[in-house]
């Protein structure tokens, strides 16, 4: 069972009116993001294909693809199910896919999505692959590489192209190219590790159609790797704290605010909110707090409870927000926030457009 329907706000609801805590994204700026993305991959040449990880909202991903975007980026399975139910037909799921139960919804994904494709970064998970298509419908696989990310991937150029090679031997498999999600400032060990398997790949006579590099944080420095073929972001729609930090936006860029409500000063220099750990992430990313609270420079979110946030503000100068007081969040980590919630509020800056279900929150699997 979900919050009650009433919790929701209507369109047309001032945003003084909406209950809290509730995450909010203003359609104006999540509007420029898309657009102010896409320009910058026109301009390269290069194809972009958003990661849809940060909203799991159909509608957004849908304005994605009307800019321009080639297809969708998704995660899991599950997730990419969803986008399928609503009609999307070109999804590369960036994970390693183990196990039947896996293995048989990505095959019935396969049969009715006309452009699917996934990764690999080992011999156990092409061995999977293999087993479970056939050349009547071979399913696209891509090697991931680790370029320096220090997650999933093959670790050298040579260990890449003997997967791909391993991937176009097998029938009921095609090789779709190299994927890497690298560091960021780590576009000259992406180019160079590329390269070098590009070159052992055409040296074998294989060759190598996509190259496909990832990464909000270092988005607007794709040109420094001029194999790539495409680029992969989720976070730069709606933008949060850490895109701040790595310059790319600005507080004016940030598309979604947690909205919270003061619920206690119990001293001068402490307030707690109405957002927790269930409403806004304990994800740090490298921060000692828990977020950046719009309007008052200083304050700081240092604790986080299930129902409580505990705010810092003996570095807040001047007028500090008092109980009953609404203030907005900008969180580190927006993608966290979106799993979160089942519904997701949009507004114009005044009062709420629209609220849409978050039709992929959950989809883990």
């Amino acid at each position: 069972m979900g919050a009650p329907d009433d919790i929701w706000p209507a369109p047309g609801t001032p945003l003084a009116e909406v209950m809290t805590p509730m995450p909010v994204i203003d359609e104006g700026r999540m509007a420029a993001n898309i657009a102010r993305a896409q320009a910058h991959m026109d301009g390269l040449g290069r194809a972009f294909r958003p990661h849809i990880k940060t909203h799991k909202l159909p509608e957004v991903a849908r304005a994605q693809l009307a800019a321009g975007a080639v297809g969708l980026n998704c995660q899991k399975v599950t997730e990419a199910e969803v986008f399928a139910d609503a009609g999307f037909d070109d999804i590369l799921i960036t994970y390693n896919v183990l196990g039947p139960v896996r293995l048989a919804r990505l095959a019935a994904l396969n049969a009715r999505v006309a452009r699917l494709a996934v990764t690999a970064d080992g011999e156990a998970v092409v061995a999977g692959l293999a087993a479970r298509f056939a050349a009547d419908r071979p399913l696209t696989v891509l090697v991931e590489c680790d370029t320096g990310g220090g997650r999933c991937g093959v670790q050298t150029p040579e260990a890449a192209a003997g997967l791909a090679a391993r991937i176009a031997a097998a029938p009921g498999l095609r090789f779709g190219g190299l994927m890497t999600y690298p560091a960021p400032g780590g576009a000259a060990a992406v180019e160079a590790f590329v390269t070098a398997a590009q070159a052992l790949m055409a040296a074998a006579g294989l060759g190598c159609p996509v190259v496909t590099v990832g990464g909000t944080p270092d988005f607007f420095a794709a040109g420094a790797v001029p194999s790539a073929t495409e680029h992969r972001a989720g976070t730069y729609v709606y933008n949060d704290r850490s895109m701040i930090r790595a310059g790319h936006a600005t507080e004016a860029d940030c598309a979604m605010h947690l909205l919270a409500t003061v619920v206690s000063r119990p001293t001068p220099d402490r307030a707690v909110i109405d957002a927790g750990s269930k409403a806004l992430t304990s994800d740090l990313l490298g921060f000692a707090d828990h977020g950046l609270v719009v309007g008052y420079p200083g304050a700081r979110i240092t604790a986080l409870s299930e129902e409580h946030g505990v705010v810092d503000l003996s570095a807040v100068e001047g007028a500090r927000p008092e109980v009953g007081e609404m203030v907005r969040v900008i969180p580190n980590h927006t993608c966290v926030i979106t799993n979160l919630y089942e519904r997701m509020v949009f507004h114009d800056g005044a009062r709420v457009t629209r609220v849409l279900p978050v039709a992929a929150r959950g989809t883990v699997w």
